[in-house]
């Protein structure tokens, strides 16, 4: 039987645990060639980054066909949840979309390397040919505001939308409202108590 970890407040396999142990590696083999992530949050990678983006798994299930993580990076959350995905939700297929070609390339070695359901779109978002996903999340990509127009351009009609934010959350909530209509629900971050995973959905324009 295969013993249980916790990450993000989720139980998972010993296999996805080492996945994601896995991903902690490549991240700092190529973290000095490419900054995946700043080098003065290395030493809390797993925390600060791994389990920050893991978190965001809590919204995964099996009738999600296509997630979108707009801003990949270096994978957080895009290759976590892609990690997370096959023990929750293995039918869903996972874009990444990264208009950096290094960070990419790293995206794609990384898809291959951890055997997960990803395709890497090596494009600005904006431009992008709308997916029909049905969840987008982004993590410390732009203010609410624009991510609500990234949002409404690729979400299906039924789909929703995470984005973890900071504890200045109240006020780029009041500012996405000037140009934007949508339902809101907060989660408090396992990680940061001051910050909250915005859910959020019927994006339309105000």
């Amino acid at each position: 039987m295969m013993t249980a970890n916790e990450i993000g407040g989720l139980d998972v396999s010993r296999e996805t645990f080492e996945r994601l142990q896995t991903y902690e590696a490549l991240i700092r083999k190529w973290n000095p060639a490419i900054n995946l992530v700043a080098k003065s949050t290395l030493a809390e990678l797993w925390s600060r980054h791994i389990e920050d983006s893991a978190q965001i798994g809590a919204y995964l299930a099996p009738e999600i066909r296509i997630w979108a993580d707009f801003g990949s990076g270096g994978g957080l959350p895009g290759i976590v949840l892609a990690i997370l995905a096959l023990e929750r939700s293995p039918d869903t297929a996972f874009h990444l979309v990264e208009s950096d070609q290094r960070k990419a390339t790293f995206l794609r070695q990384a898809a291959q390397t951890l055997g997960l359901k990803v395709q890497v779109h090596t494009q600005r978002v904006e431009v992008l040919a709308p997916l029909g996903a049905d969840v987008v999340s982004a993590r410390a990509l732009a203010s609410l505001r624009m991510l609500c127009g990234f949002a409404a351009r690729h979400l299906a009609p039924t789909g929703f939308a995470i984005f973890p934010k900071g504890a200045n959350f109240v006020d780029e909530v009041e500012d996405a409202r000037q140009e934007w209509n949508f339902d809101l629900d907060e989660r408090v971050s396992l990680t940061h108590s001051d910050a909250r995973l915005l859910r959020v959905k019927s994006i339309h324009h105000v």
